[in-house]
């Protein structure tokens, strides 16, 4: 069995910190008002993870949530205020691939975008460029 590399990140502060030891699964980006408006850009940049591959490793603890849809809640970290990903009821715990300490790695290059309708039509996101 091949050796996972550790997934490591966290908010601003420091406060929130995080280690994902599993692949990273679903690389992808999002332009939903959702996404828009958790994350404050026009489209964010998602990885997801089995919850169980997830542990969070900061001094702050758990990150703050707040309940977005009936299937999934938004966490960011209540001191600096930093989005950090969503916990879906699945168990999946989807991280912004802005919040990696190494975020250039090629297992976080996002392969499909979701609803590409929400964005305005003067965005362009260029999915799976290398």
């Amino acid at each position: 069995m091949a050796k996972t590399t550790a997934h490591l990140g966290g908010c601003l502060c420091g406060a929130i910190r995080f280690e994902a030891q599993a692949p990273a699964l679903k690389p992808h980006t999002c332009s939903c008002k959702i996404c828009q408006r958790h994350s404050g850009a026009l489209t964010a940049v998602w990885v997801e993870f089995p919850k169980e591959a997830v542990t969070w490793t900061g001094t702050g603890g758990l990150p703050a949530t707040y309940r977005s849809s009936d299937y999934s809640s938004r966490a960011f970290c209540p001191t600096c205020g930093s989005t950090l990903g969503a916990i879906d009821d699945d168990p999946v715990v989807a991280l912004l691939v802005g919040t990696f300490d190494k975020a250039n790695r090629k297992d976080l290059m996002p392969l499909a975008h979701s609803y590409k309708g929400g964005r305005p039509k003067w965005w362009h996101i260029d999915v799976g460029a290398k």
